[in-house]
């Protein structure tokens, strides 16, 4: 892409360049990134929390702390971004091509907000619900000129040391896989450099201090529909209280509500409620935080948007999320279970309410015989023509996504941006 800038334009910038970051910088960055979470996936949480009983749709803290957009392109001509090029701009304030993990177009390792963060004496996080060495956390603490290299990407969170000291005080996440490998054994590695690990979800707030670790799966969290609904809200919770505990110097977190994303590829809109219902109530715990302690600064945003989601389809002037609300498990695990029953009315009577149709069961029962694919594909159908969801990819879109602030500096990230500016503002408070 090229950019004419006119000397107005040059002008105005250094006119305003020398009071953009003028605000006095806040002691504590608390950075949320929904995966894959555009505006409509916000729309669609409003109207699936809504109080019937009122006439009003009520907000939701997505409504309160809205300031801005936020461009998502990557570096290059196709304007549709991949997690690991959103995350990477949203880490460094810079943009680069689609699977890179905190380098540049030409591989070149770019440093981060989390390390400039370390550089500083700041106690630094990273929290997700999917593998912890995901392109999103990956994006903030290693560099790799592939996201898929995940074994890779593990190593950098124990071999890229900052001024001599480990980067991460505090993650927690999925991927035990990658850090307990017959290769390398990472999670003994920590162990010796003083981390407290544990692998038991039940024993998460017996963790009291930091450094830690704890890997609660060995790929990903499953998805929230279907098994722990508030696995995030209840780490955002222990995570701010680690690491705000006798700290002087302040703290940088990122958390990041993964499976938005995944839901998203999925076209699977009870999934994705579900979701948006978990991180929605992580990013309430950061509010009030922040309400406590208001020398911090809470900066929520997305990587891009995933799936196309509309709310209204088949040329119907309707959405039901009363409907979404009637499926209880993801199409994934309602597909399992179908390829295994024998009656597939009474066995999808155990994952939704959603009444079925002779036609739906038809439908149903032949695409069963075509296999596992075909029969996802039906039911997906299934639930999205009963409450009138339309998707138009399976994959990402190029559309910007939403930027939300609040708290001490946040009237920097009002109005319409590039990711790398939201970037380049937390950098700077943290070097301040």
């Amino acid at each position: 892409m090229k950019y004419a800038m006119s000397a107005l334009t040059t002008s105005c910038l250094m006119a305003f360049g020398s009071h953009a970051f003028a605000t006095e910088a806040p002691k504590n960055i608390i950075y949320m990134i929904g995966d894959g979470m555009g505006p409509a996936f916000t729309t669609a949480y409003r109207y699936y929390s809504d109080n019937p009983n009122t006439k009003v749709v009520e907000p939701t803290i997505f409504d309160q702390i809205l300031v801005g957009m936020a461009h998502t392109y990557p570096d290059d001509d196709t304007y549709v971004t991949d997690s690991a090029a959103g995350a990477t701009a949203l880490s460094t304030a810079t943009k680069t091509y689609n699977g890179a993990i905190a380098v540049d177009t030409h591989k070149k390792s770019l440093k981060t907000m989390l390390q400039v963060a370390k550089e500083k004496g700041m106690r630094t996080g990273l929290v997700s619900t999917s593998q912890i060495n995901h392109a999103t956390p990956a994006s903030f603490a290693a560099h790799n000129e592939s996201r898929r290299n995940y074994d890779e990407i593990a190593d950098d969170y124990f071999d890229v040391k900052i001024e001599g000291k480990l980067p991460v005080d505090l993650m927690l996440g999925g991927g035990v896989q990658y850090f307990k490998r017959s290769d390398r054994d990472l999670v003994k590695e920590f162990g010796k450099a003083g981390y407290q690990y544990t692998s038991d979800w039940n024993k998460l707030n017996q963790i009291e201090q930091l450094p830690a670790l704890g890997l609660f799966a060995d790929k990903a969290f499953p998805h929230a529909i279907d098994e722990n609904p508030n696995r995030l809200e209840k780490m955002t919770f222990k995570s701010l209280d680690l690491i705000s505990k006798n700290n002087d110097k302040g703290f940088f977190i990122m958390l990041e509500g993964s499976q938005i994303d995944w839901c998203g590829h999925a076209n699977d809109i009870a999934c994705a409620m579900k979701e948006m219902h978990d991180f929605a109530k992580s990013i309430e715990l950061a509010k009030a935080y922040v309400d406590q302690n208001p020398d911090t600064l809470l900066v929520v945003t997305a990587d891009h948007s995933t799936g196309g989601l509309t709310l209204g389809a088949n040329g119907k002037y309707t959405w039901l999320p009363d409907e979404v609300k009637k499926v209880n498990s993801s199409v994934m695990t309602i597909t399992k279970s179908l390829l295994e029953a024998n009656d597939l009315k009474t066995a999808w009577s155990q994952h939704s309410t959603l009444e079925l149709s002779k036609d739906d069961l038809v439908s149903l029962s032949k695409a069963k015989k075509d296999g596992g694919e075909v029969l996802y594909k039906a039911i997906n159908k299934v639930i999205n023509t009963a409450t009138y969801t339309g998707w138009t990819t399976s994959g990402h879109t190029a559309i910007d996504v939403q930027v939300f602030a609040y708290g001490k500096g946040y009237e920097q990230f009002i109005g319409s941006q590039n990711n790398t500016q939201i970037a380049e503002k937390l950098i700077n408070f943290i070097e301040q």
